[in-house]
């Protein structure tokens, strides 16, 4: 890890992270499809902004030859012309990475590419799986020997050896699936099909679009809207997709559980998706919206102007001016330009990088009384300098509304939501966290509200009162492997 990164580790430490987007295309006529691809991990770059990949292959052509190409970075980073232009193929996929299990080091990045004795797959895979580590010991004792330190490798292993005694690819792909115990959502393009796959509880978000004679597959509507596809439908919590040009949308059921046990991962309304996206019907915008409008509801507080933490405190602290009549203003100002090498490396500097991030309008806070709206608190390191920056801005009052509940649990499905230890909610109370923080008062979502966010549609609270809807894991590797690399940014940090 450089020392760059080890930074901005740290400087993000206090936000949350989704694993991964993924992105799958099959154009019937023959089209190449990578520079589409490209557009859409641009527009997915939210998910994941540590590494990001594409693989494509001919339909026409030699069975078993992959064009691929990846790297660390943003997407319009690892990605030139020349990389770009020579990667013929009307079938491929695209992944971009941020990782909550495996290092964050190239040969991790995705999508995979497996040359076996039936031909070769890509795959790309958003989530995490809670039994990967046994997967992974049962492979390696027949002789496997894995690349890579990512889930994602175990399962295209698993789909790999499915294949010698399945019939089709969507089979193997199926028959591995029923081995999984987690969260993923996949797209797998073999030699002439593209596959998905949901898992049975849909934590992740999947969906399928089309563009003339070409489907896509993804994880968010916003990518389908870039590169000016239409939205078919979303790929249903359990089910296998098969799309192929003789049968067009092909899908297997078979792994499905009753609708009311499905568990989706509230934070991609909440604050992982694009706001412009919809995720199984229901718009992420309008979640946000609601979740301020509930707040100011439950949680109201008098003063002169509400605001939002960028990006995702926005949308609801508009649903809170709606709601409470307090007018909504602009009070940051987010550099958009600070990226993956915003170097600041000196420990006596520390205190100044939220700031090189996020700056105020001290016209819109100076004399008045401010409520901050945010999405969530995790460690506390960014609210309470946040809270600090409007203080020194002139703001005479500042009030915390956060559209989550406190985080008292952590995620094994894909969120780097860490141990409870780490958590600032963990032993503490409301008021415990408003002085840490430096706030005039705080208010957190209610848990009860959160089903009316997803508009009914079952959800996961894991994160939030430790019921689960799974067992969680014996051993928890991605908090073995955060634990490492905390300990790893201490030392570099204090050198």
């Amino acid at each position: 890890m450089s020392q760059n990164s080890i930074f901005n580790s740290y400087y993000d430490e206090d936000q949350l992270h989704e694993e991964c987007g993924v992105f799958g295309m099959y154009d019937f006529d023959g089209k190449d499809v990578a520079s589409s691809i490209y557009y859409g991990l641009f527009a997915l770059q939210h998910r994941g902004q540590e590494s990001c990949g594409i693989a494509v292959s001919e339909t026409s052509g030699p069975k078993g030859k992959v064009t691929s190409y990846k790297g660390m970075g943003l997407v319009n980073e690892v990605f030139t012309p020349d990389n770009l232009e020579p990667m013929k193929g009307d079938i491929g996929v695209g992944h971009v990475r941020y990782s909550t299990a495996g290092s964050s080091t190239r040969e991790n990045a995705q999508p995979l590419v497996l040359n076996y004795v039936k031909g070769t797959l890509a795959m790309a895979h958003n989530g995490n799986l809670i039994n990967a580590s046994e997967l992974r010991r049962e492979l390696e004792y027949t002789g496997a020997i894995f690349q890579t330190t990512i889930d994602s490798e175990v399962i295209a292993y698993h789909i790999a050896r499915e294949r010698l005694n399945s019939h089709t690819a969507e089979e193997a792909v199926r028959r591995a699936c029923m081995k999984l115990k987690g969260a993923y959502a996949l797209v797998v393009a073999s030699p002439r099909k593209l596959i998905a796959a949901r898992d049975p509880f849909g934590f992740k978000p999947l969906c399928i679009g089309k563009r003339d004679n070409a489907y896509i597959v993804t994880s968010e509507t916003c990518a389908l809207d870039t590169i000016g596809a239409e939205f078919v439908r979303d790929v249903k919590p359990g089910e296998v997709v098969t799309i192929s040009p003789e049968k067009g949308i092909e899908s297997d059921m078979t792994m499905a559980i009753e609708p009311c046990k499905e568990a989706r991962c509230i934070f991609e309304y909440i604050y992982f998706a694009r706001p412009d996206s919809h995720i199984d019907g229901v718009s992420v915008y309008s979640s946000r919206i609601k979740a301020g409008k509930f707040l100011a509801m439950d949680s109201p507080v008098e003063a002169d102007i509400v605001t939002g933490v960028p990006e995702s405190g926005n949308a609801a602290a508009l649903g809170y001016s709606l709601q409470s009549g307090i007018p909504y203003g602009t009070a940051f100002v987010k550099n958009s330009y600070v990226g993956r090498t915003f170097i600041k490396p000196k420990q006596s500097s520390r205190e100044s990088s939220v700031q090189v991030k996020l700056n105020v309008l001290k016209e819109a806070v100076a004399g008045k009384r401010v409520i901050m709206i945010d999405d969530s608190i995790v460690r506390g390191t960014t609210s309470d300098r946040i809270v600090k920056m409007l203080r020194d801005a002139g703001a005479t009052e500042v009030h915390v509304r956060i559209s989550s509940p406190p985080f008292l649990w952590p995620c094994y499905f894909g969120t780097d939501i860490p141990a409870r230890e780490q958590l600032i909610a963990y032993n503490r109370t409301i008021e415990d966290i408003r002085k840490i923080i430096g706030a005039d008062s705080l208010g957190y979502l209610g848990i009860d509200r959160l089903t009316e966010l997803s508009e009914g549609l079952p959800i996961c609270t894991g994160c939030f009162n430790g019921k689960y809807p799974m067992e969680p894991p014996k051993e928890d590797i991605r908090g073995e492997y955060f634990d490492k690399e905390k300990d790893l940014e201490r030392r570099m940090l204090n050198r």
